[in-house]
């Protein structure tokens, strides 16, 4: 069951401009996230922003006895939330809502794990990449940005066994262009037998982009769908996702069927970018 929590800010790291990493004192949060969950977030008392916004949980921090202490959020600066979690100092509170949502299905030996991330998309995939090392997966990360300032938590990834193919936009850092470049080689590396499993988080457009290059290898791909949501819990109906099914399109909303999907399934022209 999800709790709410009254969380205490740890640490705000400034990654750059725009973006930052906030560590929270939430072991409750932490014991029971699973990877791809996320987390519904207010960080004031008042009444602006009325509502609260989704994050994915990045991390799950533990102690040397392996016990949680608390999450870390990835955020991008946009928005009145976003803007606030940015400003946030230790000794802050943030009001966190969660675990909620369906997570990733963990791949397993011999399986290969392929995560796709973009931009600020990267936060789905901390938690997962440290349940796949501990079941000892091959796990690569293709990871696209603007340009080299905008690839971050390289190291946090390194330190999990994960190999990196990265790309800019700029070509200031891994392949010019975006991240399907990368993507696109190593299916052509790859022989066909090999067994992957593909997840993806980013812009709409990559997503899309990214299920369609899978699905003509033969392969599926689990997305990450970053809806506006205005309770996570099922009850305001704003994060409605075309899906098709055996009788037609149908809309399900993500915070309950999601935010994971099999991205084959998502009706991407309807979903809007």
């Amino acid at each position: 069951m999800p709790v709410d929590v009254d969380a205490v800010v740890l640490s705000n790291t400034q990654l750059s401009h725009d973006y930052n990493t906030v560590i929270l004192a939430a072991p409750r949060l932490g014991d029971q996230a699973l990877p791809g969950q996320f987390v519904m977030v207010k960080t004031t008392y008042g009444d602006d922003p009325l509502l609260r916004r989704p994050f994915s949980v990045f991390e799950i921090l533990r102690d040397d006895a392996g016990r949680s202490t608390g999450v870390s959020l990835l955020n991008k600066r946009i928005g009145v939330t976003t803007r606030a979690l940015y400003a946030l100092r230790p000794g802050d509170h943030v009001r966190c809502l969660g675990p909620l949502g369906r997570p990733f299905s963990v791949a397993e030996p011999p399986e290969q794990a392929w995560m796709v991330a973009g931009g600020v998309g990267l936060a789905a995939f901390a938690t997962l990449a440290a349940n796949l090392r501990a079941r000892r997966v091959d796990t690569t990360l293709f990871y696209g940005g603007r340009r080299a300032d905008d690839l971050f938590h390289l190291d946090t990834f390194e330190s999990l066994d994960v190999h990196l193919r990265l790309a800019t936009d700029d070509g200031s850092r891994g392949d010019h262009g975006n991240v399907t470049v990368p993507l696109r080689r190593a299916f052509v590396s790859t022989d066909r037998t090999t067994p992957v499993r593909l997840y993806a988080c980013g812009p709409t457009p990559m997503m899309r982009a990214v299920t369609e290059l899978a699905a003509s290898e033969g392969r599926a791909t689990e997305v990450s769908l970053e809806q506006v949501m205005g309770c996570g819990l099922g009850g305001c109906y704003s994060c409605v996702v075309p899906v098709r099914g055996p009788d037609g399109t149908h809309f399900v909303r993500s915070c309950l069927d999601g935010p994971i999907f099999d991205g084959g399934s998502v009706v991407w022209e309807q979903l809007g970018e």
